[in-house]
């Protein structure tokens, strides 16, 4: 069994050779215009899926289809010469679904722009909520403080206005205990 690395590697090479080989292979003026767009090869090496596009409409892809599977033996044998392995994989040739999905991304590109130029309409002449721009800055911070009054100051108490803490305070109510105590 070969690693990954090699399964790529004959891959590409496979690629190229069918590429290459077409034309001189099958020599039918009904052969469209083929590109191999990918080969995937199994790690063991014993099958090569081959997916290629064919340029022009539906009838000209299915006598490409036909043309490549009757000459499948051909280009294998081709492959076989050339690629200089031991066993030749069996070829499997697939139409590649590229040009359809890439006509429905294009489809769903122009409906994306679309509603995005409609969004932009209805946002030309749209205003906003409530400020245009709802965040704080700097700057204003610094003018609601001008603006604003200091709080004032809670009404002192007798032991506040003297400067005595809570602390003394408690130290003042524990004396009073002790000295009816001592009494």
């Amino acid at each position: 069994m070969a690693d990954a690395a090699r399964a790529r590697k004959v891959a590409d090479r496979i690629k190229t050779l069918i590429a290459a080989g077409l034309d001189p292979i099958v020599k039918d003026p009904d052969l469209g215009f083929v590109t191999v767009t990918d080969v995937r090869v199994t790690n063991d090496l014993q099958h090569a899926s081959v997916f290629y596009t064919v340029f022009g409409d539906e009838d000209q892809r299915a006598k490409t289809a036909y043309l490549l599977a009757t000459n499948k033996g051909k280009l294998r044998s081709h492959v076989g010469r050339n690629l200089g392995i031991r066993l030749t994989p069996s070829l499997e040739f697939i139409a590649d679904a590229i040009p359809e999905t890439a006509a429905h991304l294009e489809v769903l590109l122009a409906e994306a722009r679309e509603r995005d130029a409609q969004v932009a309409a209805a946002a030309t002449g749209a205003s906003y909520a409530g400020d245009a721009d709802p965040y704080r800055h700097d700057d204003d911070e610094d003018e609601d403080e001008d603006d604003e009054a200091a709080p004032e100051a809670p009404p002192a108490t007798d032991d506040a206005a003297a400067g005595a803490t809570t602390a003394e305070r408690a130290d003042d109510a524990t004396d009073d205990t002790d000295d009816t105590d001592r009494a």
